[in-house]
C-alpha cells in the first residue's frame, strides 16, 4: 500500500504539470488541429498513467479518470467544445474540470440531488455487501450475480460521491450528481441518458454522438442518422471499458464488453423507434411493470457478456480484499505519525523539483506572450517607418 500511495503521488504530480501546461500554452493556440496536437503528448502520457499502479482501484479511477475522461474533454477542448469550454477562470479550476468527473451544476435545486439519509443507507449496504464476501461460496449464481451488480453500482456512486465533496469543499460550487438512482429506470434510454454515470453521457453527446448524427444526416433520414449515432456512442463506450479491463485485469480484450454495449446501443435504438410509433404514444407502461423490466435485463447482460471477464480475473476476490486492506492501512499505518513524516519529506523534495519544472512551464508562457506583443508592435512601427 506504501509504494501504491508514493506512485499516487508521483501520477498526480505528473498530472498537474501536464494540465498546467495544456492550460498555458494550449490555450494560446488557436482552437482546431494545431491545438488538439499540442494536447496529444499529454493525451499519450494518460494512457500510460494506469500502468504505473498494481491495485485495481486505483488503476481502474487512473483509467476511468484520466485515460478516459481527461483525454475526451483535452480533445474537445482543442475544438473549443466540452466542459472545459469556456475556459475555467483559474489553474485550479482548469485541473479540477479536467481531472475529475464533475460538471457544474446550473440549476442549484435540481431534484436529481440524493438525500443523505439514502446515502447512508447506501453506505451501510456496501459494508454489509463487503462481508457477504466471506460466505461467497454458500451463495447461487442468482444470488452472486446480484451481489456482483450491487458492488459494482454502489461503489461507483459512494466513490464518485466523496470525489463531489472533496472537490466541493476545495472549488466551493455547485456539482451536479453521477448518479440518479439508476434502479428507477424505466427504460434503456432513460437507464443510460439520465441515470447511469451522467459524467460519461455528458461526455460522450459532444464527442461521439453529435458528430455521427450530423455527418450521418447528409446521407440518410434523421431518424437513421440518430440510431447510428446511438450505436456509434455505445461502441465507442464499449471500446473504452475494454481498455479500462486491460489496465485493471493485465489481459488481453475479449470482445465481450464490446458486445454488451453494442448489444444496449441496439435495443436502445430500438426502444427510441418504437416508442415514437403511433400506437406506442398513445399507450404507456406502468412503472411497476417497466422499472423491473428494464433493471432485470440490465442485470442480465450484465452478467452473461460484462461480468465474465472480471470473474475469470479474479476481480471480484480482489475488490473487497482492496477496500478491507485501505480501511486497514488508514486505521494503523496512515496514522503513524514519526514515519508519515520521513516519508512526507521524501514527498516534498519530490514535488519541490517538479514544481521548477512547472515554473519553467509558467515563465515560458510569459515570455512568449511577451515576445508575441512586441514582436507584432515591432512590426507595426517597422512599416510605418518603412512608409
Amino acid at each position: 500500500m506504501e509504494e501504491e500511495l508514493k506512485n499516487f503521488i508521483k501520477v498526480w504530480v505528473s498530472i498537474i504539470i501536464s494540465v498546467s501546461y495544456c492550460y498555458y500554452l494550449s490555450t494560446r493556440i488557436k482552437p482546431g488541429v494545431l491545438r488538439l496536437l499540442s494536447v496529444l503528448p499529454v493525451c499519450v502520457l494518460f494512457l500510460l498513467l494506469p500502468l504505473f499502479f498494481s491495485s485495481v482501484h486505483f488503476s481502474g479511477s487512473a483509467a476511468f479518470f484520466f485515460t478516459w475522461l481527461a483525454n475526451f474533454k483535452l480533445i474537445l477542448f482543442s475544438f473549443d467544445k466540452g466542459p472545459l469550454y469556456p475556459l475555467p477562470q483559474t489553474l485550479s479550476w482548469f485541473i479540477y474540470f479536467t481531472c475529475f468527473p464533475i460538471k457544474s451544476q446550473h440549476n442549484p435545486k435540481s431534484q436529481n440531488e440524493i438525500p443523505k439519509w439514502v446515502f447512508a443507507i447506501k453506505v451501510i449496504i456496501f459494508g454489509v455487501l463487503l462481508r457477504m464476501y466471506d460466505y461467497k461460496q454458500h451463495l447461487s449464481p442468482t444470488m452472486l450475480l446480484v451481489l456482483y451488480s450491487l458492488h459494482i453500482y454502489l461503489e461507483l456512486e459512494i466513490g464518485l460521491v466523496l470525489v463531489k465533496a472533496l472537490v466541493f469543499i476545495s472549488l466551493g460550487c455547485d456539482l451536479e450528481p453521477q448518479f440518479n438512482e439508476p434502479y428507477l429506470a424505466t427504460s434503456l434510454q432513460d437507464f443510460w441518458g439520465r441515470r447511469w454515470n451522467l459524467m460519461v453521457t455528458a461526455i460522450l453527446r459532444p464527442a461521439v454522438y453529435d458528430p455521427v448524427q450530423r455527418i450521418a444526416e447528409w446521407k440518410m433520414s434523421s431518424d437513421h442518422a440518430r440510431f447510428l449515432a446511438v450505436l456509434a456512442t455505445f461502441l465507442v463506450s464499449g471500446a473504452v471499458h475494454e481498455l479500462i479491463f486491460f489496465y485493471i485485469t493485465h489481459k488481453m480484450p475479449t470482445g465481450e464488453v464490446t458486445w454488451f454495449f453494442v448489444l444496449h446501443g441496439v435495443c436502445t435504438a430500438a426502444e427510441v423507434a418504437v416508442r415514437k410509433r403511433t400506437f406506442m404514444q398513445r399507450w404507456k407502461m406502468s412503472h411497476m411493470v417497466s422499472r423491473p423490466l428494464t433493471v432485470g435485463f440490465v442485470v442480465l447482460t450484465t452478467g452473461w457478456l460484462f461480468f465474465p471477464p472480471l470473474i475469470r480475473s479474479g476481480m471480484f476476490e480482489k475488490l473487497p480484499n482492496e477496500v478491507l486492506l485501505c480501511i486497514d492501512f488508514v486505521k494503523h499505518k496512515l496514522f503513524n505519525f514519526e514515519r508519515f513524516t520521513n516519508e512526507a519529506l521524501l514527498v516534498v523534495d519530490f514535488i519541490s523539483q517538479k514544481l521548477f519544472i512547472l515554473l519553467g512551464i509558467f515563465i515560458t508562457s510569459i515570455v512568449v506572450d511577451f515576445y508575441k506583443k512586441n514582436l507584432f508592435e515591432f512590426l507595426g512601427a517597422s512599416l510605418m517607418n518603412y512608409g
